[in-house]
């Protein structure tokens, strides 16, 4: 069964070229992707360089085990450390969001993620690429989530940012 998946990807190391590294597997492996814009933020829970954040979105028919161990391999080839604490610099950070509509803890994965109600990172890309979609728990839209989430919480803006040639986020369109 093919399954529509939504993931976070994040970087702080080497920003642009993790996260065009990262995009470059997963388009290899799931082609195609649906691309948020790129957005940048402070670092939350530690003092360090601001992240660069996006959601991508794609079809997968591996169960939510086997695609954690894939982008787990896709962190560790670009260099991602384990095992300090939770809040600290990455190189590569990629987070499933949801998986279809599954509910609870699959595989080790809590679905949803709870950052997507949390964190204006997550919940700004992922309501770009999935505006209608309801989230699995709370049954509202992304886009009525990020409607009504306080901006204030979170410095967070989009950026420029060109992967294979193109600008897949632009600030500023003209």
């Amino acid at each position: 069964m093919i399954s529509r998946v939504y993931l976070s990807i994040g970087s702080n190391i080497e920003r642009y070229h993790h996260v065009a590294a990262g995009l470059d597997k997963l388009e290899m492996l799931f082609s195609p992707l649906i691309i948020s814009s790129v957005y940048e933020s402070e670092a939350v829970g530690f003092n360090g360089n601001p992240f660069l954040n996006l959601v991508v979105g794609l079809d997968t028919e591996l169960s939510v085990g086997a695609l954690l161990h894939v982008l787990k391999g896709i962190e560790d080839d670009n260099g991602r450390v384990r095992g300090g604490p939770k809040f600290a610099p990455r190189t590569l950070d990629v987070d499933i969001l949801t998986f279809g509509t599954q509910i609870g803890v699959v595989d080790k994965v809590q679905l949803p993620r709870d950052e997507i109600l949390t964190n204006a990172f997550v919940l700004w890309p992922l309501s770009e690429v999935a505006p209608l979609e309801l989230h699995p728990v709370v049954n509202k839209s992304y886009q009525a989530l990020w409607s009504e989430y306080d901006k204030k919480q979170q410095k967070l803006w989009a950026i420029d940012f060109q992967w294979k040639e193109q600008l897949i986020s632009v600030v500023n369109q003209s």
